[in-house]
């Protein structure tokens, strides 16, 4: 009988908590409706696909709390330090153009790494054995399959859209042709070696005719570019960037056998999917 109450209480608990309701327990850990809708807001997903990404984050947080695995702050640090001069930046200037130009905090951003570093020391207790380095013909594979990752362009033809509100600026990109109040305009070329290396990367992404995603301006507002051209696009050399290509292959791998570890994991996980927003 008492185990009986004790299960209502808890349902009434769980069905009646207001902002903070639950809407997954995943190994009877919470996962909140509100966690849900920020996810959604952030990722465009929806609900359900929201809750799996979720669903993996709590999954890889209590596999990392059960194998006793920690981040330092001083961990923390050395990877924002690599990360910066990785893009030929001083901290302070890796710090400005996330959140400029990514719009993600200082706070945010070390959050991000913390996962990040977790992830890679997940792998390494998970891993049966360690990966081999890839081959040549390996490393030349990827370059061909992936030849627009290894291109730019000396500019770039835009035109940037600039607005207060970041729904106003959705509306103009989902129909251009509609004049809007307070979407500004402005056709630019924009050098590619005289911006942020995050936002080169960014703009590179953009395929010509196209808008780019919605990005803070640094002023309060929102941005978005459309891609009118890209001018005189030069491809880096395969053996000037073989370190690079084996460091995004060692990464797929892993990325590999961490998702078929925490999808084997899942099916065997006590989830229960509560409720979702809306």
């Amino acid at each position: 009988m008492r185990s009986l109450t004790l299960s209502a209480l808890l349902a009434t608990f769980l069905w009646s908590a207001p902002v903070g309701g639950v809407s997954v327990l995943v190994k009877n850990s919470p996962i909140t409706l509100y966690e849900v809708e920020q996810e959604m807001k952030q990722s465009g997903t929806n609900a359900r696909q929201s809750a799996d990404t979720l669903i993996r984050k709590k999954l890889e947080q209590l596999e990392a709390q059960e194998k006793r695995i920690t981040v330092t702050p001083t961990e923390i640090r050395e990877e924002l330090e690599r990360m910066a001069a990785q893009n030929n930046l001083s901290m302070e200037q890796f710090l400005n153009a996330m959140q400029t130009v990514r719009g993600i905090s200082e706070k945010e951003l070390k959050t991000k790494v913390e996962e990040s570093v977790k992830g890679q020391k997940l792998y390494s207790t998970i891993a049966f054995s360690k990966m081999a380095q890839p081959t040549p013909e390996e490393e030349a594979e990827y370059y061909q399959l992936h030849l627009d990752d290894f291109s730019r362009p000396e500019s770039f033809d835009v035109t940037t859209y600039t607005a207060s509100s970041q729904e106003a600026l959705a509306a103009q990109i989902e129909n251009p042709m509609r004049h809007m109040e307070g979407i500004q305009i402005k056709e630019e070329t924009i050098p590619f070696g005289k911006v942020h290396p995050q936002l080169a990367q960014i703009l590179n992404k953009i395929p010509v005719g196209s808008f780019g995603p919605i990005l803070p301006n640094g002023n309060n507002g929102f941005m978005s570019f459309y891609m009118r051209d890209k001018l005189n696009v030069v491809t880096e050399n395969l053996d000037s960037i073989r370190p690079e290509i084996s460091n995004a292959i060692v990464a797929e791998k892993r990325n590999q056998v961490l998702n078929d570890y925490f999808t084997r994991l899942r099916l065997n996980a006590d989830i229960k999917v509560l409720r979702l927003p809306e």
